[in-house]
């Protein structure tokens, strides 16, 4: 791992404990600012959607711990949506002349090379590293048509690996909603395992004591559910948004590259 990729998931590391730290204070001020039900209350309140605040097992709810992976992955998100930001602010950096006349023989591009490489912070990004290969294989062949063709893998291998990072951002897009499936069906067995214990039908308090617990343990059963593809769909949603903008990122590099490098190169010394 070099310098740069440890420099990366440190960044990483630290969002990932930003955002653990905020779902542990929004659970603290929940825990804080509501209280508990009684047993047999069948008012729907927004704590018990939210982090099931009545539950006999509050603060180790489904629901907390659907919290906690959404801003993780609402982290991640984050530092992907940072990482398109910084490759598409490369572009405006001039690293090639935007001359529409200049053209560049193999000795006129050994000073970008140069350039690019001591760069030592900018050399992660698309844009350095692509223009490095086709400098190096443009060098070495003297051929346009061979530097198109490398540029054209080198952007099919770079989309792969965008692709490739987006790993753990579906899997806890995933994760949410399949917890959200485990806390129905943990309500729905607690309902079941209530129903039994059916009082007998001439104690009319007993009987509607007995409904109302059963009620709210159905209510958690779907609240869990609700909430999850809630998130869910919130999360699909920017992870959208950041892939797009890292795609978007990715095709502004070929452009540049194609525009101001490719189409430029000539042969002859």
């Amino acid at each position: 791992m070099t310098s740069l990729e440890k420099e990366e998931s440190y960044y990483r590391l630290v969002v990932l404990l930003a955002m653990s730290f905020i779902a542990f204070v929004i659970i603290i001020v929940g825990f804080v600012l509501t209280e508990k039900q009684p047993s047999t209350s069948t008012e729907m309140r927004l704590a018990d959607i939210l982090f099931d605040r009545s539950g006999p097992s509050y603060p180790f709810t489904i629901q907390n711990v659907m919290w906690l992976f959404f801003f993780v992955c609402a982290g991640e998100i984050w530092v992907r949506w940072q990482r398109a930001t910084q490759e598409i602010n490369q572009i405006n950096r001039g690293l090639i002349s935007d001359d529409e006349d200049a053209l560049y023989r193999p000795k006129d591009l050994g000073p970008i090379y140069q350039a690019i490489k001591a760069d030592n912070l900018g050399s992660r990004f698309y844009l350095q590293r692509l223009i490095k290969r086709i400098i190096l294989q443009f060098q070495l062949s003297r051929s346009t048509e061979q530097a198109n063709n490398l540029m054209n893998s080198s952007l099919e291998l770079m989309q792969h690996e965008v692709d490739l990072k987006y790993t753990m951002v579906r899997y806890l897009v995933w994760l949410i909603p399949t917890l959200g499936f485990i806390g129905t069906v943990i309500g729905i067995a607690m309902a079941l395992s209530s129903a039994g214990d059916m009082p007998p039908l001439s104690d009319s308090d007993a009987i509607k004591d007995w409904v109302a617990v059963i009620t709210i343990k159905l209510g958690v059963a779907f609240n869990t559910t609700l909430l999850a593809l809630i998130m869910s769909a919130a999360l699909v949603f920017f992870m959208h948004l950041a892939q797009g903008r890292e795609e978007k990122a990715l095709n502004l590099v070929g452009q540049y590259c194609l525009d101001r490098l490719v189409n430029r190169l000539i042969a002859a010394d």
